[in-house]
């Protein structure tokens, strides 16, 4: 048997144990939770199939639209948010000197805190009465931009998704920085020879060359932010009135409070609808012709 040939099944073989944990843990439960969608459940007892009536009750329900304006304002503020301050940032801390080494472990301590943590501390900062937000517009003598932040709903998503962007950047700071080490150092010296620096060579060359992991973070910014769920669960828990309310945190009260697996099944699926829908925009979006 040719190497080629061997290498090949090798490689199949010792990918399979972990294609078979991923078809049973990952794929058959989301079928799964895609059929439970056409049936009215409770979670126990038998289920009656109702058809597409939990699909046609969901588009009717405006919380439902709510939440689906609240998750795609988190999918914009963390694509414009979360996306370019890491790339900046990656180039800025892209030399291994010790200053850069403590600024990136700085960018990505939120990341190995709990999110629990995050939304206490973030909550504590939004505090009307003694959040540090509030005091220091006051020390800035900008007392009437003062309020309540997380209550109320003009800004409290916008001061929701500003935690999220805080907590996520240090992942995506390590993407792009292992993207950029694999760009060839000869690469950059005969662009420093044809006289191509800053911000020409950074459009010219370095951009192009890390596209393709580009594309890759706004997926996951996409992903993410769809699936958002515990920040705004320990800062508002939805309210008030549900004005923070989440595809996420719908689903989940629409299953776990009231106990309408069937209802809950079916915006699951939802999510994953809109998510595959704002992927492929995502990859329309971004494609580039090659040169």
């Amino acid at each position: 048997m040719p190497t080629a040939m061997r290498s090949k099944g090798f490689i199949a073989i010792a990918l399979l144990p972990a294609l078979l944990l991923f078809l049973i843990f990952v794929i058959i439960p989301v079928f799964w939770s895609a059929y439970y969608g056409f049936f009215s459940w409770k979670g126990f007892g038998d289920a009656t199939f109702i058809g597409l009536d939990n699909y046609i009750e969901m588009f009717k329900d405006p919380i439902f639209w709510r939440a689906l304006r609240n998750n795609l304002i988190l999918v914009v503020s963390s694509i414009i948010g979360q996306v370019p301050i890491a790339l900046i940032l990656a180039i800025v801390l892209f030399k291994n000197s010790f200053f850069s080494r403590f600024i990136r472990s700085a960018v990505f301590m939120p990341m190995v805190l709990s999110t629990v943590v995050v939304g206490l501390i973030w909550g504590y900062i939004y505090h009307p009465q003694f959040g540090i937000a509030n005091y220091v517009l006051e020390m800035l003598g900008l007392e009437s931009w003062t309020r309540a932040w997380l209550s109320d709903p003009k800004v409290n998503m916008l001061a929701i998704s500003i935690p999220i962007n805080w907590a996520n950047i240090g992942p995506y700071l390590v993407i792009f920085i292992a993207a950029l080490q694999n760009i060839s150092p000869e690469i950059h010296d005969a662009a420093k020879i044809d006289g191509s620096t800053g911000w020409n060579k950074l459009m010219q060359i370095t951009l192009p060359m890390i596209w393709s992991t580009v594309v890759v973070t706004i997926v996951l910014c996409i992903s993410g932010s769809l699936k958002a769920f515990d920040h705004v669960i320990v800062m508002t828990g939805g309210g008030p009135a549900q004005s923070t309310e989440l595809l996420a945190t719908y689903m989940y009260n629409s299953t776990f409070s009231v106990y309408r697996y069937g209802y809950g099944s079916a915006v699951s699926t939802m999510i994953m609808i809109v998510s595959a829908i704002l992927i492929a925009l995502n990859y329309f979006a971004t494609r580039r012709k090659p040169s």
